[in-house]
């Protein structure tokens, strides 16, 4: 095969109230809302898209793994510890709800928020070698 799979486009989430999470997305992440119906809302933020999708109640994107902790499945980057404090900060004073900076025993330091219907995700000091070329 001589083709690969270049980048992530879109990533789905599920959410109770479709506009109230957009709007949340807006407001906290800067998102840009690009499209809104009943059953789904399209957000564009970090270089990605995010289709929040109407779900039952209860339902996020978290998994547990083989010890019974609960995990993000996604890890937004930042480029340095300073712009991660900022982040950090910005993201406490806009009364979200997030974890501890760690230090996880890799390179960076990382912290977890949470969106309205608590999907997690991860947020790491330390950006890829193509996005510090750009």
């Amino acid at each position: 095969m001589m083709e690969k799979l270049l980048r992530v486009g879109t990533t789905y989430l599920p959410v109770t109230n479709v506009k109230l999470s957009s709007e949340w997305y807006v407001n906290k992440l800067g998102a840009e809302l690009s499209y809104l119906d009943e059953d789904k809302a399209i957000v564009n933020f970090a270089n990605q898209s995010f289709f929040l999708v109407k779900s039952i109640k209860n339902q996020n994107s978290n998994f547990y793994d083989i010890y019974g902790t609960e995990r993000f499945s996604m890890t937004f980057e930042v480029n340095g510890l300073n712009a991660l404090n900022a982040i950090y900060k910005d993201f406490i004073a806009k009364d979200m709800k997030v974890g501890e900076i760690e230090d996880r025993g890799h390179a960076g330091r990382n912290f977890v928020f949470y969106d309205l219907d608590d999907n997690m995700f991860d947020v790491w000091s330390e950006l890829s070698p193509l996005f510090k070329k750009i």
